[in-house]
């Protein structure tokens, strides 16, 4: 094994997840993370079947569906709320587990900081890499504290907006807004709720998601109507989430007078980015929403972040050069990835443009069974 000291800048569930793997193979791992209070942003996640089977592989799957609530499918829904258009039930991938699992990020987020730190990962927060130098043999790194040190492998986990990937790659592959945003809010969780629920609009989707057995969030995915601008300030966003919903029937109407608090509201325009192959330059790769950030139609970002640490420190523990180990990555990597960017990409252009020949229910079923194929 020829990597064996390997830097990590980031501190999200890429960033921790490829910690994780690389130390349980011996790797020394050191993890820098650029926000002091490493808060996490959001209020909710979905974990489908490929995440629980990766995470099963780092030991911390059955954490994480203790610490969340079981999703036993979808249930796909018009706007009224009344006609149900599809009630999947998906397999489960991990035995003893459910098919799907819904989390708060807050709990994730300290279930895999927890493992790292049990795992032997230093860690640093407050810290960014302010000089990245590459030679032949070896990655040298300065950084912002002053300090400097030399690695065989550095990995970019820094997410969507990757300063790595800029000095990789070029400021000009940037992630690209795809015409719709996104609202989240967390809401007590309705009793018969055991699966995501999405109700399809005239701009987008709305839906619930379970979080615990008391918890849910409220999502909403859309098109910005006519006039209105995109970004908006902290102050009304409960209104204007509300307004948002005015479409929308069923349990989504009973909900939306509980948007009151604009505090309590999570809103962001949705990017996305697939960079080409390969992901990496010399001995510096990029893994997670730095190299495939996705839109969030198929629950597939944060499975997908948690898969790239997996599959990254197979290929250290199998391979005797660096050069095997990145392409061995790659070979693995690219295809997966493109396939969930791209079919959650279609999604949101039908969300966007009914006219266009898609199937929304059939594209996510589709992706979702191409990421339960084997790693």
């Amino acid at each position: 094994m020829s990597v064996r000291r390997v830097l990590v800048i980031g501190g999200g569930i890429g960033g921790l997840s490829a910690a994780i793997a690389l130390r349980r193979t011996g790797v020394e791992v050191e993890l820098i993370e650029k926000n002091a209070e490493w808060t996490v942003y959001g209020v909710g996640i979905i974990q489908p079947g490929n995440a629980l089977r990766a995470l099963d592989q780092l030991g911390l799957a059955e954490q994480c569906a203790a610490q969340g609530y079981p999703m036993r499918g979808v249930r796909s829904l018009t706007a009224d709320g009344q006609t149900v258009l599809r009630d999947d039930t998906l397999p489960s991938a991990v035995p003893g587990l459910p098919p799907n699992n819904g989390i708060t990020r807050r709990r994730l987020h300290d279930i895999l900081v927890s493992a790292a730190r049990e795992a032997g990962t230093e860690i640093r927060t407050g810290v960014t890499a302010s000089a990245v130098d590459q030679a032949p043999e070896e990655v040298h790194v300065g950084f912002s504290d002053g300090r400097q040190n030399s690695y065989d492998l550095v990995v970019g986990a820094d997410g969507l907006y990757s300063r790595l990937r800029e000095q990789l790659f070029g400021e000009h592959l940037k992630a690209k807004f795809t015409g719709q945003v996104a609202w989240r809010i967390n809401l007590p969780r309705i009793p018969e709720l055991d699966r995501l629920w999405v109700y399809r609009g005239s701009r987008g989707t709305a839906g619930f998601v379970p979080l615990a057995p008391d918890l849910m969030y409220m999502l909403t995915i859309e098109k910005v109507p006519d006039g209105a601008p995109l970004w908006l300030p902290r102050e009304g966003l409960a209104a204007e989430y509300r307004k948002r919903l005015a479409e929308y029937g069923g349990a989504v109407a009973e909900h939306r007078e509980r948007v009151r608090d604009d505090a309590e509201v999570f809103y962001r325009p949705v990017d996305n980015i697939l960079l080409p192959a390969p992901w990496y330059r010399g001995r510096v790769l990029l893994i997670g929403d730095a190299a495939h950030g996705t839109s969030p139609h198929c629950g597939q970002g944060g499975a997908q972040a948690i898969e790239d640490g997996v599959v990254l420190a197979e290929e250290v523990a199998a391979h005797d050069s660096v050069e095997q180990v990145l392409d061995g990555f790659m070979r693995r990597r690219f295809e997966r990835c493109k396939t969930v960017v791209e079919g959650s990409e279609r999604i949101g252009r039908w969300e966007q443009d009914h006219s266009l020949d898609i199937d929304p229910d059939a594209a996510a079923y589709e992706v979702t069974m191409a990421a339960m194929a084997p790693l």
